[in-house]
């Protein structure tokens, strides 16, 4: 057969390779009982898996429960999930624990994270600082999004903004952690604010 003669009936046109979603490393980081556990649990495609502990008398006299008095258990590792945004790109997402002295496992959670998404509670604003002091100092994007537990937040997000004193930059936004397309909103806002920084 010459170039300029037509293919023969019945044979098969090459086919492109298929390739795997890009594989995304992302964070969800917070204090104590904000979420995040809920987060990824609402949007992960898998059943995420949890590393939750029963909240015994003596944790109960270390963490704050006052703000959630039906919680009983905690987070003592991590929390993993995943969600395909595209065929080109699949999400991984670790949840951190939120108590302080669960933070020496922070660095390993994080390490090769494109970005961290920092749920807040406005009734425990306290409890965040650390979680966001932690992605300023390694200048990891990240963005706050705050959980609107019952429906409603405490704070306007200017004034969430000041007292966390998060740069402009900062995202600073509100969602459903029980709601899948609301936690799927606030994640893309942080994959959309590290491609940025990707291509500065």
């Amino acid at each position: 057969m010459t170039p300029t003669e037509p293919a023969t009936r019945g044979t098969a046109a090459p086919v492109a390779a298929v390739r795997p979603p890009l594989p995304v490393k992302m964070v969800i980081a917070g204090g104590f009982g904000v979420g995040k556990t809920t987060a990824v649990g609402s949007i992960s495609e898998i059943e995420p898996l949890t590393t939750e502990a029963a909240i015994t008398e003596v944790a109960a006299g270390v963490d704050d429960l006052s703000h959630t008095p039906r919680k009983t258990t905690t987070t003592v590792a991590m929390d993993f999930g995943c969600l395909t945004i595209d065929p080109t790109l699949k999400l991984y997402l670790f949840g951190t624990p939120g108590q302080e002295r669960f933070g020496f496992m922070w660095d390993d959670i994080v390490e090769g994270a494109v970005g961290g998404l920092v749920i807040v509670d406005t009734r425990r604003l306290d409890d965040c600082y650390a979680a966001v002091d932690y992605f300023e100092h390694r200048q990891i994007p990240f963005a706050v999004a705050v959980n609107a537990f019952d429906g409603k937040t405490e704070h306007t997000l200017e004034e969430v903004r000041w007292a966390l004193d998060v740069a402009g930059p900062v995202p600073v936004v509100v969602f459903d952690a029980r709601e899948r397309g609301s936690v799927r909103d606030a994640l893309l806002v942080v994959l959309e604010l590290a491609l940025a920084r990707s291509q500065a």
